[in-house]
């Protein structure tokens, strides 16, 4: 059986993000105790602060929310559908202070009528922040659902993003 770790990490306007993570790998994060507390019943873990892993991922947290691009280079296990895992990918490639539409996610995996699965996989993401979904808008230009009902939350995130976006 494999060993799985958590801790906790604070923001004052995103909140608590709990991280899930095995010995070599992050597993997922959590926003908040009622998406932890479910996947705590997938991934039962024991918290641990000085995991490796979390020691790397909060100051580059602690960097992105102070409103540097930051690069996450941290083992993620991508447990998903083939399906998924493609739109995560193509999530990767948005830029930061960047946005697409599900339209153009779809597109650009070669699967123009999924726009609706294209938004199911954003809310199955289990790395916000890490895979950018919050960079994923309606084709409108519009905000639409961000880790189930937390619009604000992607709204501050895209004005974070923007406002530290030099300029050319």
């Amino acid at each position: 059986m494999e060993n799985l770790y958590y801790s906790v990490y604070s923001h004052p306007v995103i909140g608590r993000l709990y991280v899930i993570a095995s010995d070599e790998e992050l597993i997922t994060l959590a926003i908040g105790e009622d998406d932890f507390e479910r996947e705590s019943k997938k991934y039962p873990a024991v918290r641990k602060h000085d995991h490796p892993l979390f020691q790397q991922l909060f100051p580059l947290l602690d960097s992105y929310f102070s409103g540097r691009e930051v690069d996450f280079q941290i083992p993620l296990r991508t447990a998903g559908t083939p399906f998924q895992r493609a739109v995560w990918e193509q999530m990767k490639l948005i830029p930061y202070g960047e946005t697409r539409s599900y339209s153009e996610i779809a597109e650009e995996i070669n699967r123009p009528k999924a726009v609706r699965a294209v938004g199911q996989a954003s809310r199955a993401n289990p790395f916000p922040f890490i895979v950018p979904c919050h960079r994923i808008v309606g084709k409108s230009g519009a905000l639409t659902g961000y880790a189930g009902s937390r619009v604000n939350i992607k709204e501050w995130l895209l004005q974070l993003e923007k406002k530290t976006t030099p300029s050319v």
